[in-house]
């Protein structure tokens, strides 16, 4: 199945066809995209909420400026697929996030349009910036750069940081801030507020109107604005119009809000704007999920839905869930949830992944004991350890691969003060379709080298429950429990919790052939491998470390002792994880004679496509497991 585009997205493949459209026209083109991007994503999922919220802002950027000559920065790839169709990638957007497809998000390496790759937020403004710097220093005065940050992605401080540098650059910039009033779950904090309070206070834009018409008359944005803009020194707008607004104040020339589905309107005010020079900051309101109504009705679960009905918008379920394992994601909510209950101490904390981490659950149940600090992860990291030094036992949950924008603050605020935090990395390993910036495949390497810190990852979620209990007792220092998306295997919930003991590992199974060393989910798979096994005879033990700080040194020796081939498997990267650790160990310990083959992430980036298509690539999937045993055996 692949959409077909409209009459006039037909006849759209590069921005410099767009251009040759008339410009009432463009409401047009956009409805078709709008649909094209329904039908596309109904059938090959991806994230459909935002990008539907930026089809008019896309449209109206492309119309307006000489891309890719000019710059186009999109914050959190989420809001570009109406900027990947119009750039060249139509007719091969039904690949997006499929294995050797198109990236879901921008990509340098896949289009001279996408001008910075990006899958995390809050990035755009300081890479624009520093484009709009080098071009200065190239002379290059008249080319246009522009950062589109949205879904939350301005509550980061990274964006303040560079607004606060932009703001005294006097660089050529745009930003363009696509106000939708949601990330992946609702904004917080007091910028959401603030922005609120912006979009619907009548006397602030009524205010604000008058200033405009007082000092130039006509319209607040067109050519007579852009003279009155050249005269912004004045007495009156420094102590009038800056003094209202949080942007102005940061030397920003602010306009807006306006309504960024628009898009006749808003392709006129980004004419009018190329000509006015210094950092501008353009605010829009748009509606995610615009032009899908139950998306519209809940962006929530229409960020990233699946698979749906085009025409309806209805979510296919494909699997009977009452007959499935839970989701380590709901394990990990409900298990706060029993442990808090039982330990006022414990509070749960995310940086804007309530509902994906499930964190959701015990923000309903306690809602004095769980805290979304937005999309903060440094923050949520350094505010866990405020709330550990006044003797609180915090859960902060953040996805692996967006624990990578904290790794100072894990050592500097907690693991250097021996701090008791819980740290529970979600969405550990191959996250699969979202690609090379999701992917958690770091995070058991760098945690490993950072003195004062107990690493585990579960084998299944009964596992989970019991690590997360062991970390909320008395003295247990910084731990951080490791564990992948999606389900394991069935487990009682009545079962109770075990305190396990630090650093040591479980035999899972004997043999004498050969053994398998993991830790965490993947060593389902090298259970399934040996299972297999038996009926040709091969023996494979399968040891589970549990712990990868502090290792299972006794546990170790009994191997080397008794196998002279080991395979080691994990799914992260396999320098500085689990195998090196075994090398290591051998090293230290002279097991020079044992042959070791470590399976793991190899060194370089893996990019998009299913858990089993990425898992055969890096060469840990079960066929590989298995062919890895026999040829082990024949040598």
């Amino acid at each position: 199945m692949v959409a077909e585009p409209g009459k006039l997205l037909s006849l759209i493949n590069y921005p410099s066809d767009l251009k040759k459209l008339d410009k009432d026209q463009l409401p047009q083109l956009c409805e078709e995209l709008r649909r094209f991007i329904i039908d596309s994503v109904s059938y090959n999922p991806g994230h459909l909420g935002s990008s539907l919220g930026t089809v008019e802002l896309t449209v109206a950027l492309h119309y307006i400026f000489n891309t890719p000559y000019d710059k186009l920065i999109w914050d959190v790839g989420h809001q570009a697929y109406p900027h990947k169709i119009l750039t060249g990638r139509k007719d091969i957007f039904n690949t997006n996030r499929m294995y050797q497809g198109i990236s879901g998000f921008p990509k340098m390496s896949e289009s001279e349009y996408d001008s910075f790759g990006v899958g995390h937020s809050s990035t755009s403004i300081s890479a624009a910036l520093g484009m709009a710097v080098a071009s200065a220093l190239k002379n290059e005065n008249n080319r246009q750069h522009v950062a589109i940050i949205g879904d939350g992605s301005m509550t980061a401080g990274m964006s303040f940081e560079a607004l606060n540098h932009a703001g005294v650059a006097k660089s050529n910039l745009l930003v363009i801030l696509n106000d939708n009033g949601i990330a992946i779950d609702k904004n917080v904090g007091a910028l959401s507020e603030y922005l609120t309070k912006i979009t619907t206070s009548k006397s602030y834009n009524r205010f604000k109107e008058k200033i405009w018409y007082f000092m130039g008359g006509g319209s607040p944005y067109g050519k007579s604005s852009r003279a009155v803009v050249r005269q912004l020194g004045s007495a009156v707008k420094s102590t009038l119009l800056r003094k209202s607004n949080l942007f102005e104040s940061l030397n920003f020339r602010y306009f807006g809000p306006v309504d960024g589905h628009d898009v006749i309107r808003l392709a006129k005010l980004l004419k009018d704007l190329k000509e006015i020079p210094g950092p501008k900051i353009l605010h829009i309101i748009t509606k995610k999920g615009k032009g899908l109504e139950k998306a519209e009705q809940d962006p929530i679960k229409y960020h990233a839905p699946g698979t749906f009905d085009r025409k309806t918008g209805e979510i296919i379920k494909t699997e009977c869930t009452d007959r499935l394992a839970p989701k380590y994601q709901t394990v990990f909510g409900r298990t706060i949830i029993e442990l808090a209950q039982a330990n006022d101490k414990i509070i749960g904390i995310t940086p804007a992944m309530p509902t994906g981490c499930s964190l959701n659950l015990m923000m309903e149940k306690m809602p004095d004991r769980a805290f979304d600090v937005g999309i903060a992860e440094q923050h949520a990291v350094t505010f866990s350890a405020g709330m550990a030094v006044q003797g609180m036992i915090p859960f902060c949950n953040i996805y692996s691969s967006f624990m990578q924008r904290a790794f100072d603050q894990v050592i500097h605020d907690v693991a250097l003060q021996k701090l008791n935090v819980v740290f529970c990395l979600d969405r550990g390993g191959l996250v699969g379709e979202d690609g090379a910036t999701h992917h958690g495949v770091f995070d058991l390497a760098y945690f490993r080298s950072i003195p004062n810190i107990t690493i585990v990852s579960p084998l299944n979620e009964q596992e989970l429950r019991n690590m997360m209990f062991t970390a909320q007792l008395e003295n247990a220092g910084c731990y951080v429990i490791r564990y992948p998306r999606g389900r394991g295997v069935m487990f009682d919930w009545k079962t109770p919790f075990e305190k396990l003991q630090v650093g040591k590992a479980q035999v899972i199974r004997e043999g004498n052939d050969i053994a398998i060393i993991s830790i965490g989910h993947i060593g389902n798979s090298a259970i399934k491998a040996a299972e297999l096994l038996i009926d040709e005879n091969i023996e494979v033990a399968v040891y589970d470390m549990r712990f990868l700080k502090p290792i299972d040194e006794d546990m170790l020796h009994q191997i080397f002792k008794k196998h002279s081939k080991i395979i080691t498997l994990e799914d992260g990267v396999i320098i500085g994880g689990l195998g090196s650790a075994v090398m290591e160990f051998a090293a230290d310990h002279h097991y020079s004679n044992t042959a070791i083959k470590r399976l793991g992430v190899p060194d370089k980036f893996i990019e998009q496509g299913s858990i089993a298509e990425l898992q055969a690539e890096c060469g840990f999937d079960l066929n590989s497991i298995i062919k890895t045993i026999k040829e082990m055996l024949t040598k």
